[in-house]
């Protein structure tokens, strides 16, 4: 099958560099790499548009964590994550940073649990690409994809959004969504915010006897509902990446591997 032409031929002269994500020049028009994206790297020959008047009120800067509108006239940015935030939440207990020592052993606890999981079930997670080239240029292609579509809660700062295609339970017969969350957000919150955004009925908060839960797309292990999103990205034991596939589905508590994951692609 022919692949897709992706990307642009850079325009500077004695370039030609094939970018995937190519920037176009305001003032001529064309499309360059990134080590040309600038006028002066690319010798612009097109005459400088009036910069508009630059905003002389106050400025502001907004706290990431989600839910918080506060904002300060200057940025107090954590030197550890380097996500701004605002007084109530600078340290890094108020914000949880994802670099807290205790982090570390929540992943820990996270790759522990994959493991146990893997060995009870005797389930062995497709292999993944092992040239770092491969596996950017996929993470790059689904996020390409995914962002062209992808519907969220607008309130999420650039910064911390990350791409799921969502894949709906079977008995739902429902399409999938592809959806931008915040990197902040545990898991639980995830399967709140797909399910009130699908119109899939949540019983997690009552005593139902099936609940619905996160897994992931290619190894069908259950995801932590208490673990951040962020920490299980970076965690390499689990291979959640930006632009996952992950399966939302109403199971047991028992059920910690979805054995049959090739049903939710057809």
């Amino acid at each position: 099958m022919e692949l897709p032409h992706i990307g642009q031929n850079c325009d500077a002269e004695n370039c030609n560099q094939l970018d995937f994500l190519p920037f176009k020049c305001d003032h001529c028009g064309k499309v360059f790499c990134l080590q040309h994206k600038f006028c002066d790297d690319h010798k612009c020959t097109a005459p400088a548009r009036e910069q508009n008047e630059e905003y002389q009120g106050e400025r502001s800067y907004s706290c990431t964590i989600p839910g918080c509108e506060k904002k300060e006239l200057t940025p107090i940015v954590c030197h550890h994550c380097n996500l701004n935030f605002c007084l109530s939440h600078r340290t890094q207990e108020d914000h949880n940073c994802e670099k807290l020592p205790g982090r570390a052993r929540e992943l820990t606890k996270t790759a522990e649990h994959v493991e146990k999981i893997l060995a009870q079930k005797e389930f062995k997670p497709k292999a993944t690409p092992t040239n770092p080239k491969a596996i950017q240029m996929a993470a790059k292609i689904a996020l390409m994809k995914l962002k062209t579509k992808a519907t969220g809660d607008v309130g999420i700062p650039q910064a911390e959004r990350v791409y799921f295609n969502i894949l709906l339970p079977i008995e739902s017969k429902k399409p999938p969504i592809p959806l931008f969350v915040s990197k902040m957000w545990s898991i639980g919150r995830l399967i709140d915010f797909v399910a009130d955004k699908a119109s899939i009925t949540n019983r997690n908060n009552t005593g139902a006897v099936k609940k619905l839960a996160m897994f992931h797309g290619d190894t069908g292990i259950r995801l932590p509902p208490d673990s951040s999103i962020n920490g299980l990205l970076e965690d390499s034991a689990v291979m959640l990446l930006n632009g996952s596939t992950v399966i939302l589905e109403c199971v047991h508590d028992s059920v910690d591997v979805l054995d049959n994951i090739k049903l939710y692609k057809r």
